[in-house]
């Protein structure tokens, strides 16, 4: 078979999925409205105009919750189809594999319960 033929499609997807990802951006190039100015410029926050600092500090605590809130509900996508799929229930490597990872995540949850991390510090401004 000639090397051409047998990369034809190939080919043809990645024109095609070339095609399927600038079409948008020339679209919208072309559409899009170009009026520039201060509201134009200004950040948009849900349709409320913004006010003070774009610069705020926030604690570490915050963005430690943030990650925790990541980790984990990650980890409940990993948990939720392997449960679907244990239901079957024929091996009993499979149920030990699942205890082995739910343990994992609760030694997680311990070593940050005991580091302080889930007591949230609030700041009082008298």
């Amino acid at each position: 078979m000639n090397s051409l033929q047998e990369f034809a499609p190939v080919v043809l997807f990645s024109v095609v999925a070339l095609l399927f990802t600038l079409a948008p951006i020339v679209i919208s190039y072309i559409i899009a409205p170009r009026t520039k100015g201060a509201r134009t410029l200004n950040t948009y926050e849900c349709g409320i105009e913004p006010y003070g600092s774009a610069w705020v500090r926030y604690g570490m605590h915050y963005y430690i919750y943030a990650l925790i809130f990541i980790a984990f509900d990650v980890d409940v996508l990993y948990l939720f189809p392997v449960a679907l799929n244990y239901a079957k229930g024929e091996r009993p490597d499979e149920f030990y594999a699942l205890l082995c990872f739910v343990l994992i995540l609760a030694l997680a949850i311990f070593y940050a319960w005991g580091k302080g991390v889930f007591t949230w510090k609030r700041k009082f401004s008298q």
